[in-house]
């Protein structure tokens, strides 16, 4: 048998601001995925705030109550016994970061900050963020009592690195970031990072679902690996319209895949996959020298959890999700079920 790992994306419908309501869809989609068996969680960007929120971002209150929300996330022992790649901003030094804060059992691993914001089109993150601009470095991250309490510690690491259990490695890049010429994924894969997840305020325009899905299997066709996409679903309160669509790619094929347009507030996709095959495939194809030769090392932050088991190993009744065909509507369909989940969401 492989290293079989259940592994859960999914798409929140969030608002802005909408501290108490946020909170409860992340709690509802950790519960989800643990009854899938799944041991990582990824969730949108900037889902305790709400990714739309604009010049809201500007207020320090905003960085305030994302914190105090993250306390209560961590505080739940509900949400313990998976790791967590949660969306939050960040103040660090008095400037403004969009970050993605990977936990465990209430406790911090990793804040990653962004690194490539979105500054073109209908974004201005540049507007409203500083990106982390020291590829591959971290540093410590003061953590205010109100965190410093759970976590006994009074620092935590912050930057460019990625996360190390028993079995695998896996690291985390946000929305444009996929869709930069030089994306992290390619320089994590090339240092032996297995699983990449990527969490995102991606709205939708006619057709921009078949860039996303050629990005992503061709970023796994060429590095192989495991692809955990979330993404924002719903209106959140602004004049764009977040698609959803959360999926999950292994080596080039789409093996789960979330709905495109959704009344439902709370989705989460899961597959199971099979580590050995992303290491067979990258076997297989032209990059160990790539590899060997890559400078690009990143800092390991070593965890004992294990995302396989040696149940799931000996069941024989267990198998990696099959590759599907990717579903896509036509650009009728899009226009009109865009048109109507966004009124849907305005008129509430």
């Amino acid at each position: 048998m492989g290293h079989l790992v259940t592994v859960a994306t999914c798409s929140l419908n969030q608002w802005v601001l909408d501290w108490e309501g946020n909170l409860s869809r992340i709690i509802e989609s950790i519960h989800l995925a643990k009854k899938a068996g799944a041991r990582l969680r990824v969730g949108p960007e900037l889902e305790i705030c709400g990714y739309s929120s604009l010049d809201h971002f500007h207020e320090l209150d905003v960085y305030t109550h994302s914190l105090e929300m993250l306390r209560r996330l961590l505080l739940d022992e509900s949400t313990h016994g998976v790791l967590l790649d949660v969306g939050v901003p960040i103040l660090h030094r008095n400037l403004r970061y969009n970050c993605r804060v990977i936990c465990l059992d209430g406790k911090i691993l990793l804040i990653r900050p962004k690194m490539w914001l979105a500054n073109d089109g209908n974004y201005r993150e540049m507007r409203h963020f500083t990106p982390w601009m020291r590829p591959r470095e971290t540093e410590l991250f003061h953590l205010p009592k109100m965190l410093a309490d759970v976590q006994g510690e009074t620092h935590v690491l912050f930057g460019d690195a990625v996360i190390s259990t028993p079995e695998t490695a896996f690291g985390a890049e946000t929305c444009e970031e996929l869709f930069t010429p030089r994306a992290p994924h390619i320089d994590m894969a090339l240092d032996g990072v297995e699983i990449i997840t990527n969490s995102s305020g991606s709205h939708f325009t006619l057709r921009k679902l078949d860039t996303r899905l050629q990005l992503i299997m061709e970023a796994t066709r060429k590095s192989g690996g495991v692809y955990l996409y979330a993404n924002q679903q719903g209106c959140d309160g602004e004049r764009l319209y977040f698609d959803g669509c959360a999926m999950i790619i292994v080596n080039g094929d789409v093996v789960a895949q979330g709905s495109q347009f959704s009344l439902n507030d709370v989705e989460v996709v899961t597959a199971t996959v099979d580590l050995d095959e992303v290491r067979s495939y990258r076997a297989s194809i032209s990059r160990g020298l790539q590899a060997a030769c890559s400078t690009a090392k990143y800092q390991r932050i070593q965890t004992p959890f294990e995302l396989s088991s040696e149940d799931d190993d000996a069941d024989v009744t267990k198998a990696p999700t099959l590759p599907i065909q990717p579903r896509f509507h036509t650009v009728e369909e899009e226009i009109a079920l865009c048109g109507g989940c966004y009124l849907w969401d305005v008129s509430r």
